[in-house]
């Protein structure tokens, strides 16, 4: 998995920008609200990225920041939702945005985004109504180090989901190294 990319921007064509890695060109699709962000060509740039492989093809996507990335994967994982709807959701609203639109239940919103009908809409507004909290704000967020998005990837991959990483993160202390911060949260995930 290609978790980030740092390189030269060479090309920006929307929604597609090629970073140049030490002589390999890397496509990556980004959401507007990422392409929008980005530097003139021909300068660094850092991009946390999601590698989608299929049977045709090996797509990279990429975003400015991990809450980004965290909605795209959120929205990947509703039925019927592919990586080119998801991008035109992050496109049509930011996180904040999407965020708010949950939180209130405005279908609204969400239908005026191109390829979003009403029924599109609703099931998304159903399916990220519980993962709101835990997916779209990032671990290190919410504890304020960038340590804990460290300790939520590692009980991501033991198994926990993100409400009980998210929950589990916030209990632990400030100022804790990633190892006693996964041993501390296993811990209390164990109690509870």
């Amino acid at each position: 998995m290609i978790g980030r990319i740092h390189g030269t921007l060479v090309e920006k064509h929307p929604p597609q920008i090629v970073v140049d890695v030490q002589g390999v060109g890397y496509e990556v699709d980004v959401p507007m609200s990422t392409f929008y962000q980005l530097p003139a060509t021909g300068t660094e740039v850092s991009l946390f990225t999601h590698l989608v492989v299929r049977e045709d093809a090996h797509q990279l996507y990429g975003f400015a920041t991990e809450p980004e990335r965290r909605a795209f994967r959120q929205l990947l994982r509703i039925s019927g939702i592919g990586a080119r709807t998801a991008l035109s959701v992050l496109s049509g609203l930011s996180v904040a945005d999407l965020r708010e639109a949950v939180s209130t239940q405005d279908t609204g919103r969400l239908t005026k985004i191109p390829g979003i009908g009403k029924k599109t809409a609703e099931r998304l507004l159903l399916e990220l109504r519980d993962k709101l909290d835990s997916t779209l704000v990032a671990p290190a967020t919410a504890k304020g180090d960038g340590q804990a998005a460290d300790v939520g990837n590692a009980l991501l991959a033991l198994g926990y989901n993100d409400r009980e990483a998210a929950w589990a993160i916030r209990q632990l202390p400030a100022g804790l190294n990633v190892m006693e911060g996964i041993r501390q949260a296993l811990r209390l995930l164990s109690k509870s």
